[in-house]
């Protein structure tokens, strides 16, 4: 009996996914998969309730036309002058399809930002055959020959089963960057927060892609283990990256937002949260035992207490672990300030404590509100929960 025929998807249009890294804020989003095709860590509230899908790459493709072709509209409004007229762009835009307005403000702002580099949506788009990554990626670099740079999230086991010869031919085609979270090197910690790779699995990805000559970033996460698991998991986590000498390591603070599933844990007392105190004593932990590594550390998200913390490695180990320091040896009304200051967004390193007039914001706030060294971290897991 012949096989039914496969129903074909009908292309319906330009489409991005929700979230993309920090680094990625001037980036062209083209979406390749929806959603997360793992989706259970514990910790992250984004795809939840959502089904995971590929998009064939026919329609990527026909994304990226769609942004060409805006491309060329928004360079011959210019005329080769530096600057758009608002009534012209508010006039095409006028014109436009409604179905196509969510392309040529993706096109409008990626033209405004320089148009040097390209993220590939949702949470793992290296799934998709390695091939049509290829395909894809080509044609990204032939509409568009003047891009920098080409990024992508991955799990790692998903990139553990690529083969080497396809990574290597992934790099040729012009992507250069993949962000991998790695959250901890712990295998009790990944078990625990249900992350669907292990140290060894982490650890075979990441040396992947270094062997392919694409940059690798990997994400840790301070605190995820919790207070039972804290040393182990600055450990585990420091030696995983030891073997992996990725080009970035970038901090993510842990939060539980209520509607991820890590908050019913901690509401019933079975996952011990970390103050911030604790979190810095951990990430000095790690800190110090990160050795023989040339990563760049990156502390690139409103959720980290330092703003500041960044440097290569090694020649800039010294100097961060002394930022840490500092800060643990500080008066506890001292930490609160800063603490606070942090959250609000008013502070952003140490230094800014020096600044009278937003230490008067500041402790204005904590009078407000009743904020003291003894509250403040229960206040503050509040703030956190809405930058989520």
């Amino acid at each position: 009996m012949a096989a039914k025929n496969k129903k074909v998807e009908e292309y319906k249009g330009f489409e991005q996914g929700p979230i993309r890294p920090p680094s990625e804020a001037y980036s062209l989003l083209i979406r390749v998969t929806r959603n997360c095709p793992w989706n259970k860590c514990k910790f992250c509230p984004v795809y939840k309730g959502e089904k995971f899908s590929l998009r064939p790459a026919e329609h990527v493709k026909k994304d990226i036309d769609a942004i060409h072709g805006h491309i060329q509209a928004l360079r011959e409004m210019s005329g080769g002058a530096s600057r758009i007229s608002r009534d012209d762009i508010d006039l095409y835009n006028s014109n436009l399809p409604s179905n196509e307005r969510q392309a040529f403000m993706a096109a409008l702002n990626w033209y405004a930002a320089g148009m040097e580099s390209v993220f590939l949506q949702d949470a793992n788009s290296l799934i998709i055959k390695s091939q049509d990554m290829i395909d894809i990626l080509r044609y990204l670099r032939e509409k568009f020959p003047g891009i920098v740079r080409i990024t992508s999230y991955a799990r790692s086991h998903t990139v553990s089963r690529i083969k080497d010869e396809d990574l290597a031919e992934m790099k040729s085609a012009g992507l250069n960057r993949i962000h991998i979270g790695l959250e901890s090197g712990s295998d009790e910690v990944l078990d625990l927060i249900r992350k669907g790779a292990t140290k060894a699995s982490h650890i075979k990805a990441g040396q992947k892609v270094v062997r392919a000559g694409i940059e690798l970033s990997e994400y840790i996460m301070p605190g995820l283990g919790g207070k039972a698991l804290s040393r182990t998991h600055a450990l585990e986590t420091a030696d995983a990256l030891n073997q992996i000498n990725p080009d970035f390591i970038r901090i993510r603070t842990l939060a539980i937002p209520g509607n991820v599933p890590l908050a019913e844990d901690y509401e019933a007392g079975r996952f011990e949260k970390l103050t911030d105190y604790e979190a810095i004593q951990e990430l000095l932990l790690l800190l110090e035992n990160l050795d023989g590594i040339q990563s760049k550390i990156r502390s690139d998200h409103i959720l980290n207490l330092f703003q500041e913390l960044e440097g290569k490695l090694p020649e800039d180990k010294p100097k961060m672990m002394e930022t840490l320091r500092t800060f643990l040896n500080m008066p506890p009304h001292q930490r609160m300030l800063y603490q606070v200051g942090r959250r609000l967004g008013l502070f952003s390193r140490l230094t800014d404590l020096d600044n009278p007039g937003l230490c008067r914001q500041v402790e204005e706030t904590c009078r407000q509100y009743g904020i003291t060294p003894d509250n403040a971290d229960a206040v503050i897991n509040d703030l956190m929960k809405r930058f989520i």
